[in-house]
């Protein structure tokens, strides 16, 4: 490794830092034979449910070039959505990545950031390709690969100090850097915390898991009414589930936060289920405008809640 590459990789995880990223890593766009096996395994056992868009563009997955034809470094990052929420008893949950401003906009804006940061340390623009749930990349794979961290048995990515509360993001560069991959411990050890408490089995073994049963994709990719089983398996959660991560013991000692950049909607924490099956367009689009709930709609909305007053209305009558 050259001094001027060591000082550049070094200039970029400072300017990371100061845009709130917790964590940053590079790897070069090689080969990963074990990450499109597990990624065609999934499909082939029909474990993605309605999420037909993994079952396509297999190709660019196997081979990230096809995305940037002069690619050459891929920039793997990590920013928090850890901060605290109290939630109240007897009301609908709200996964916590979807209480704040939609990562979508908000990641894509720190990285365009940080890409401006780049070009001015080389001193010239440069060939790039930000992606944020945006292009057919194995996010996770590219992330260890880049020594940021290390998918635990509840499949999320555990990041040194920030947990798995966190959105990845990517910067595909056309500008060599150094790998910054080095072997990180498995973090979950013995512990099957989040195998335990995952309420409808879609944890099936570490770092495996069965979509079409979890409780996030249910309230958020599926796009069907629910059968009388789905309904009950959503349990309180009125969108998303942060259930695997809540009981996760590596996440009860994290020491980096959310970002400044996001912002939290309290007025959505304590939301009744009463409200959201009153509301109209009009009100859905005031409330949750620039949310990611506002992504599924006011009809899979109300769906979810119904679902989530039924299964509540029964919890009280035990």
């Amino acid at each position: 490794m050259s001094e001027h590459s060591a000082d550049l990789a070094q200039n970029i995880r400072k300017a990371a830092a100061q845009l709130g990223f917790a964590a940053i890593g590079f790897s070069a766009p090689v080969p990963q034979p074990l990450a499109i096996q597990r990624a065609t395994a999934m499909v082939h056992e029909h474990r993605n449910g309605e999420m037909h868009y993994l079952e396509s563009r297999m190709e660019e997955r196997a081979d990230p070039s096809l995305l940037l034809p002069s690619l050459q470094t891929i920039i793997s990052t990590a920013i928090s959505y850890n901060y605290p929420l109290k939630r109240q008893s007897g009301f609908p949950k709200i996964s916590k990545y979807a209480l704040i401003d939609d990562y979508h906009t908000v990641l894509k804006s720190q990285l365009e950031k940080l890409l401006a940061e780049i070009e001015t340390l080389v001193g010239e623009p440069l060939q790039a390709r930000i992606t944020v749930d945006s292009a057919p990349l194995l996010e996770k794979n590219w992330a260890e690969e880049a020594g940021i961290g290390k998918t635990g048995k509840n499949t999320l990515l555990k990041v040194p100090s920030a947990g798995t509360s966190l959105f990845l993001g990517e910067i595909l560069l056309d500008k060599a850097i150094p790998s910054s991959k080095f072997t990180l411990p498995n973090y979950c050890g013995s512990c099957d915390e989040c195998l335990t408490h995952c309420p409808t089995g879609a944890l099936m073994e570490p770092g495996k898991i069965d979509a079409s049963k979890c409780i996030s994709y249910l309230t958020t990719e599926l796009k069907r009414e629910f059968t009388e089983e789905e309904a009950a398996m959503i349990g309180d959660w009125m969108f998303g589930c942060d259930l695997c991560q809540e009981v996760c013991p590596y996440n009860q000692h994290t020491t980096i936060t959310a970002s400044g950049a996001f912002r939290v909607r309290e007025e959505l924490v304590n939301i009744s289920t009463e409200r959201v099956l009153k509301l109209t367009r009009s009100e859905f689009r005031k409330l949750f405008y620039g949310t990611p709930i506002f992504r599924i709609g006011l009809r899979r909305l109300k769906r979810n809640a119904r679902a989530v007053a039924n299964n509540l209305e029964k919890a009280e009558k035990i």
